[in-house]
């Protein structure tokens, strides 16, 4: 493990740092709204320690707390997470051999660490960018949840602050660099639209696996270059 942070250099490891920043907000915003929603204080700490996904946690808490029932909270935030079955063919190579280290590297595997990782060429690098990122977000978002669910104890309102926009603005914060790469923009624009469509008619976490249409799309555009190449 030593030589994974070794690895990192200034630029990385400034990037990681910011983005452990930013989910530390996201997390005080989750923490907070969790318990002004009428949750026990424990919930948001335990989901965030056993589950650690972020867009799960929220869409649980959101769908429960407008009367929604449980289990289908459950199901919603299982069909979101349902990207994490590629995600982990995408990184696989990082988690090394070993059952252990597998297993911590799957419950640390979010949208961040993946982005992090793939976004490197070199093999170690890639590893030391994942496992950093995974490391640096887990202890940042559950210091956040802490401190945001205290915090909830003594907030009535928590739309009044903002907190309940902090969790899109990362995810379109980190959206955005991707769009650099021109291959990039129809599959996010098609997502996009697609999941602004489905979501006033299906309930929360259909639009977000319906949006994977983008990936479709952009695979088979670049079919046509793929049968070239060979």
């Amino acid at each position: 493990m030593r030589s994974i942070w070794r690895t990192l250099d200034r630029g990385l490891a400034r990037d990681v740092g910011l983005v452990c920043l930013a989910d530390c907000l996201v997390g005080v915003s989750y923490g907070a709204i969790a318990v002004s929603s009428g949750f026990p204080l424990w919930l948001p700490m335990l989901m965030s320690l056993l589950v650690f996904a972020g867009a799960s946690q929220f869409m649980f808490i959101g769908i429960v707390a407008a009367g929604g029932n449980p289990f289908a909270a459950v199901l919603a935030g299982l069909l979101a997470n349902a990207r994490h079955l590629p995600f982990g063919f995408a990184v696989g190579d990082v988690l090394g051999g070993r059952w252990a280290a597998r297993l911590a590297g799957s419950h640390l595997m979010i949208d961040e660490s993946v982005a992090f990782a793939l976004a490197e060429r070199d093999a170690h690098r890639r590893r030391a960018a994942y496992w950093a990122c995974g490391i640096g977000l887990f202890a940042c978002w559950n210091i956040g949840v802490v401190a945001g669910a205290f915090a909830g104890t003594v907030i009535g309102d928590t739309d009044a602050f903002g907190l309940d926009a902090a969790f899109p603005a990362v995810l379109l914060a980190l959206v955005l660099p991707s769009l650099r790469d021109k291959a990039a923009r129809l599959p996010v624009l098609i997502g996009v639209v697609v999941a602004l469509a489905a979501a006033p008619f299906l309930p929360a976490g259909l639009p977000v696996l319906l949006a994977l249409a983008g990936v479709v799309a952009g695979v088979a555009a670049k079919e046509p270059e793929l049968q070239e190449a060979r």
